[in-house]
């Protein structure tokens, strides 16, 4: 408790000196319109003399009220502005030590003026910040996609043979949800998004060296999913519907309500889905003289529904109170077939395998978030705290009819019957408070902490049947638990100058874990800590031009399930297996970006990662099985760059084109002798919109990735083509989108394994071809209000649970 303690007496004693040395003057007064009618909503500055410089903005309440407090002396005017209304501003004053209640700002409506008015300019799609790239998937056609297909169109972004995402050429990012870490990585992480369809989605942030105020873990960043919530007062929301065909049908729904009124806000969202697919995976390898060519094929139906509901009470201008539940389900029933036929030295067949294995697996997360907020000035302090609890449930079960083969195909003694029934849960409790402080109007610091709970279960109990019956089998019996603590603390500084602006930071992280398996006899006992600092400048040469440079130290911590030494085999020959001695990884990145008018002239990345984890696999060959399981590699080393953002070729032709370039490098010794691999690749990505007369627009997208190292893997290339169409209409409330994915049907991971006594080719493929085509459709008030921006406590915590 004591490093509980300490921790909160500092933000409990910064905020108090704050308190005291704070000045006490209030500026008050209101917002009306012409007819003295109260305009709540209406955003009001306010302006210090004579530099022009925005010391504080809010908006007005109900009653068109505002109230600035804690002013310090000088001469200032306030500026009001509404959509609908033209601006205005009172006239300057000064503030001494006495209230100053203000007069009556009044807006003019001018919506009269606004009928023979034509908007013709539109948010784009890829918006470049000096500290993060902003994709605005509101604007792209995204008819049939789901989530994880609309991320992988993001700019530097790629899926690897497991569809885990990859950021510029870098393992290990962490994916949050509006502001908030999902706590998911691998297999829970790539069914969620699978889930959620990408209409649902509003922006995409991929932030490759995030601040101090961050978790360190995520050795390539953060992506943050923004999902589309209404901002709007009153009653309102929008609607989908979808369906799509490739091999197997999907179709797919959701709703999002809004109810804004007054001190609360609240929202709820639903989306469900039944997804029929498949994936078919070819591995040929070969063993001494003799050749093994195994096909895999999955076909899983999955009906999922997400969820998140929530409601803020703005208790009064500088205390808000927040409340989140969010969760979903996803039931899936999986038929999978594995077969396997092996030949000799001489190429003549020897025999083979099948393999039926029908399953009954469901994932399932629930969490809840309460949030308090404290404006403690005008100039922006604030004070924050989040309680947050996560829980993660997945349950399977699956029967296995193994039948070996002679050279003619026939049966060789009887089939081999198995069964399996497994659960896990991580149960993830996380407590955090987070202070900002302006020293100056020029200097800003942000001090916070956080300690966070860990507990993962995983229960594994293997069935064979006898003459007897179901027989337990032990050696494919396991219980794992695993118990960890995560503490940190950090601070920052972000000192602004006149056209340059430096913000560096410091964040200590402490590490207690341990665990358990009972299959293998086996305990994890872990306790580290470390330092990690960051920093970040911006150079503003002139109106136009702007340099970013960034640098970051990060961790990559092993999933819980990675840990747990127990092997699962999902077919005779493959195997998954644990490594509890797995530890840790380090990265040092770098980032220089160069952007002309908010066009992305030049980006540069290069990352160091010391013990970067990564599967390697075991051949036995006498039984002939691979078993993978995670291991710590001495060294990898990334380099990327790029160029290229949207831009109107015409007024009617939108063109986003992206040129990268990289260069991996994988050194390590990999059981016992040294392996060393590298590989420059590049990519090009196309992206092109054109619109038509009376509300039609189609659009194409293109990409072609080159071979590329990746680990210990060498993946060959591959390309996809996308073209689709849109049409608004019922004053542009309604949108109906028709697409096709991969016309081609070319997109496939396709990759070589060698070294050692491995020699292995492996191709994934998927229901990538379809055609899919969805309905939208925004109803309700459409005034805009204020709307918060909330993080919560959750962490990388929840990015871990599931992943290898």
């Amino acid at each position: 408790m004591n490093r509980l303690i300490k921790p909160a007496i500092f933000f409990f004693f910064l905020f108090g000196m704050k308190t005291v040395f704070a000045q006490n003057t209030k500026i008050s007064g209101t917002v009306t319109d012409k007819n003295n009618k109260a305009l709540d909503y209406a955003s009001v500055a306010l302006i210090h003399l004579p530099d022009s410089a925005s010391v504080a903005l809010q908006a007005t309440n109900q009653q068109g009220l505002y109230e600035f407090s804690n002013v310090k002396p000088g001469k200032y005017l306030i500026k009001a502005l509404m959509m609908g209304y033209d601006k205005n501003h009172s006239a300057a004053f000064e503030v001494k030590d006495a209230a100053i209640k203000m007069a009556s700002i009044v807006l003019t409506d001018r919506s009269q003026n606004l009928k023979e008015v034509n908007i013709i300019s539109k948010m784009p799609v890829i918006d470049q910040k000096a500290d993060r790239v902003i994709v605005n998937v509101e604007q792209m056609n995204t008819a049939g996609d789901n989530a994880l297909e609309v991320i992988s169109r993001s700019p530097g972004v790629k899926l690897d043979k497991d569809d885990n995402i990859v950021l510029k050429g870098k393992k290990g990012i962490n994916v949050m949800i509006d502001g908030k870490m999902s706590y998911m990585t691998g297999l829970e992480l790539t069914t969620y998004l699978k889930s959620l369809p990408g209409s649902v989605l509003s922006k995409i942030e991929l932030i490759s060296n995030p601040p101090s105020s961050f978790d360190a873990a995520g050795t390539a960043g953060i992506i943050n999913i923004k999902l589309k919530r209404n901002k709007m007062q009153g009653f309102n929301g929008n609607m989908n519907l979808g369906g799509g065909y490739g091999r197997y049908e999907k179709v797919y729904g959701g709703t999002n309500l809004n109810y804004n009124i007054g001190k609360v806000s609240t929202y709820l969202r639903l989306d469900a889905g039944h997804y029929n697919s498949y994936n078919r995976l070819t591995l040929n390898r070969t063993i001494g003289d003799e050749q093994y060519n195994q096909l895999n094929f999955w076909h899983p139906i999955t009906n999922s529904l997400n969820y998140s509901t929530g409601a803020d009470y703005f208790i009064n201008d500088k205390n808000t109170l927040a409340v989140m539940v969010k969760g979903y389900t996803a039931p899936e029933d999986t038929k999978v077939n594995s077969n396997s036929v092996n030949y000799n030295a001489a190429g003549t067949k020897t025999g083979g395998t099948s393999m039926f294995n029908p399953q009954s697996n469901t994932e399932k997360n629930h969490a809840i978030n309460l949030n308090y907020r404290l404006k403690t000035d005008t100039l922006g302090g604030e004070l924050g705290f989040d309680a947050d609890y996560v829980r993660y449930d997945n349950s399977r079960n699956e029967t296995f009819t193994n039948n070996y083969l002679d050279a003619n195909d026939q049966l060789i003694g009887t089939p081999v019957d198995l069964r399996n029934n497994g659960m896990g849960k991580v149960s993830i409790y996380s407590i955090k408070a987070d202070y900002t402080l302006n020293l100056n109007k020029k200097l800003k610091m942000e001090t916070g902490w956080k300690s966070s709970w860990v507990r993962s279960e995983s229960d594994v109990r293997f069935d064979s049947l006898k003459t007897a019956g179901w027989i337990n089998d032990p050696r494919r019996t396991n219980e794992f638990l695993y118990n960890e603590n995560i503490n940190a603390g950090y601070l920052s500084l972000d000192q602004s100058f006149k056209n340059l602006q430096i913000k560096a930071g410091l964040r200590a992280e402490q590490t207690l874990g341990n665990g358990s398996s009972s299959g293998t006899n086996t305990v994890i006992d872990r306790k580290y800590w470390k330092l990690f600092p960051t920093l970040f400048v911006s150079l503003k040469l002139d109106s136009n031009n702007l340099i970013t440079a960034a640098y970051r130290k990060s961790i990559n911590r092993p999933s819980y399930s990675s840990l747990n030494p127990f092997t699962f085999y999902s077919d005779p020959y493959t195997a998954l297996q644990g490594n509890p001695l797995l530890q840790p990884s380090y990265a040092n990145s770098f980032e220089f970006n160069y952007s002309l008018k908010n066009f992305r002239v030049l980006t540069l990345s290069y990352s160091v990662n010391n013990g970067s984890i990564w599967e390697v696999v075991y051949q036995n060959d006498v039984t002939k099985e691979s078993i993978s399981r995670p291991e710590n590699l001495s060294r990898t080393t990334n380099f990327y760059m790029a160029t290229g953002s949207p831009f109107d070729i015409t007024k009617w032709w939108n063109n986003n084109t992206e040129v990268s370039a990289g260069f991996n490098r994988t050194q390590s010794a990999v059981q016992g002798n040294g392996y060393h691999a590298f590989s420059w690749n590049w990519s090009v990505m196309m992206d092109n919109t054109f619109t038509l007369p009376k509300n039609y627009s189609i659009s194409t997208y293109a990409y072609y990735d080159s071979p590329s190292v990746s680990g210990l893997f060498r993946s060959l290339g591959s390309y996809q083509l996308n073209i689709g169409a849109k049409k608004t209409f019922w004053n542009k409330n309604a949108t109906l989108a028709l697409k096709v994915n991969d016309v081609f049907n070319t997109s496939a991971f396709r990759a070589n394994l060698e070294y050692n006594n491995i020699k292995t080719y492996w191709k994934n493929e998927w229901e990538s071809r379809r055609v899919n085509l969805s309905f939208n459709y925004k109803f309700g008030n459409m005034k805009i209000k204020t709307a918060r921006k909330r993080n919560t406590g959750t962490s990388d915590e929840e990015n871990r649970v599931g992943k290898n």
